[in-house]
């Protein structure tokens, strides 16, 4: 996911990814300590994914202030 594609959304569809997301990396960190995971790389994807929705949350709720 781009930083572009991020900072479009609203802050309610932000929130909902962030959940999204939040799950997907427990469910690869579960495939890891299985050995199921085929690609450990994606594991830090959805890390960098999570803290740019986070850091545009951010962003947003600086700018209401």
């Amino acid at each position: 996911m781009k930083i572009k594609e991020v900072r479009e959304m609203s802050a309610d569809q932000l929130n909902a990814k962030l959940v999204e997301l939040k799950k997907d990396l427990f469910n690869l960190r579960l495939q890891h300590a299985t050995n199921q995971l085929d690609n450990p790389g994606k594991i830090a994807e959805v890390k960098h994914d999570i803290a740019r929705v986070k850091t545009v949350l951010r962003e947003l709720e600086l700018a209401a202030k």
